[in-house]
């Protein structure tokens, strides 16, 4: 027999519906007994961008099976907002947030290590080295694959909307409610180790004539035997710290 539900996806959640279910109710037909976490996987949305469920007024857990003609409300991750009142669907937001990104966002990678957040990035990782390190080492994952997020095993997630490097780092900011936690320049863009200051004496002989001239402030990195200094992507990076704040 066929049973019927009715759903309404909030806020961002809306990017992975078509323009015909977005911020609206829409009734839903189903066969089998299902449960919720499948049912709303089956309509795009990776279990990990969820965050709070409703059901008839009352929150919760993937685990609840659908009944015909139920209300279903759905709701994005809270990660600076506490609703630990409610029924959470995921483990708790990270406080101290730390990342794993996949294959396409190698970019965007330096960018957010430029701005001292803990991010790993290799362009070979396969999802299972990643999922694997994400659960081991309590990193959220960064994709522009909505399979990986739909994998029951992932915690923590986030699905990139956007194809511009400076875009896809607003999302990450707002999302992770990163803003007041920027330490620019305290880690390696290339390995992502940390930065230790360094004197101009020190490593004179190997800056260009011009850094030479114009530079004062440098940071050396132990691993790559790297030398950074506030150039030109510091420059645009900053323009982008001021869109956030």
């Amino acid at each position: 027999m066929l049973k019927k539900v009715y759903l309404r996806f909030y806020e961002e959640l809306n990017d992975f519906l078509p323009s015909n279910k977005k911020k609206k109710r829409f009734e839903h037909s189903f066969i089998d007994r299902t449960s919720v976490k499948d049912m709303i996987e089956s309509l795009g949305v990776p279990h990990t961008e969820v965050d709070l469920i409703l059901v008839n007024g009352i929150s919760v857990d993937f685990s609840y099976l659908v009944n015909n003609g139920d209300d279903i409300s759905v709701y994005p991750m809270f990660e600076s907002l506490d609703i630990s009142n409610l029924q959470r669907l995921r483990a708790k937001p990270l406080r101290k947030p730390k990342f794993i990104l996949d294959v396409h966002l190698g970019t965007l990678a330096k960018y957010m290590r430029m701005l001292g957040f803990d991010t790993l990035y290799k362009n070979n990782y396969k999802d299972e080295e990643i999922i694997k390190i994400s659960l081991k080492e309590r990193r959220a994952i960064l994709t522009k694959d909505r399979g990986i997020l739909k994998r029951s095993e992932v915690t923590h997630g986030y699905w990139i909307r956007s194809t511009k490097t400076e875009e896809q780092l607003i999302e990450v900011m707002k999302r992770f409610d990163l803003k007041n936690q920027i330490k620019e320049l305290s880690r390696c863009l290339l390995c992502n180790s940390l930065l230790k200051k360094i004197s101009k004496e020190k490593i004179i002989d190997r800056l260009p004539r011009k850094v030479k001239e114009f530079q004062n402030e440098f940071y050396y990195c132990k691993n790559c035997d790297k030398i950074f200094w506030k150039g030109s992507h510091y420059a645009k990076m900053l323009a982008v710290i001021e869109k956030l704040r």
